[in-house]
Order: C-alpha cells, then sequence, then structure tokens
C-alpha cells in the first residue's frame, strides 16, 4: 500500500468486515444492518488541529481499533484498497 498522510486532525481508517454469518450459515450483509456504528483499524493519523496558535495532538493512534459512524466517513481507494478518511471527533470509541 502507498504511503498516505491525513492532514490536521483526519484519520485513516482501514474498515472491517461487518458481515456475520448465522448458525445455519446464512450470511448477513453490512448493507443490511440499520445505523449501527462501524468498526476499523487506524493505519495513519494527522498531526493535530491548531487551536489559538498550539497544536492538539490527535487522540488516538496507529493501529487501534475504533468504532466510528457509519455515515461519517469520506471512502478513498489507494492501491486497490477500500479506506476511509474521517475527522477525529467522528470517532466513536477505541476497543480494547
Amino acid at each position: 500500500m502507498s504511503k498516505i498522510q491525513p492532514l490536521a486532525d483526519r484519520v485513516v481508517i482501514r474498515p472491517m468486515s461487518q458481515e456475520k454469518t448465522t448458525a445455519s450459515g446464512i450470511v448477513i450483509p453490512d448493507t443490511h444492518k440499520e445505523d449501527k456504528p462501524m468498526e476499523g483499524e487506524v493505519i495513519a493519523v494527522g498531526p493535530g488541529r491548531t487551536e489559538d496558535g498550539k497544536l492538539i495532538p490527535v487522540g488516538v493512534k496507529k493501529g487501534q481499533k475504533v468504532l466510528f459512524s457509519k455515515y461519517a466517513p469520506t471512502e478513498v481507494k489507494v492501491d486497490g484498497e477500500e479506506l476511509l478518511i474521517m475527522d477525529e471527533k467522528d470517532i466513536l470509541a477505541v476497543i480494547g
């Protein structure tokens, strides 16, 4: 994968598959789910935002798994891989 460096307080996330399989083997795709949070892994973090002349660093780190709002990210394709870019404020929680 090529390098991608987000600006300001943006974060690049690799989405994790949301497909679930029932006990009988029926696959439920993520498009069938309601407005539940999505899950992904942080792969790049911007330097942070500037407020009153001071740099405020981003609170998540590369490699962390996070929950985010389904409609928050911008979808991009880098070297054939689907990635998401979003503001740090759109991340709901860190998992683990």
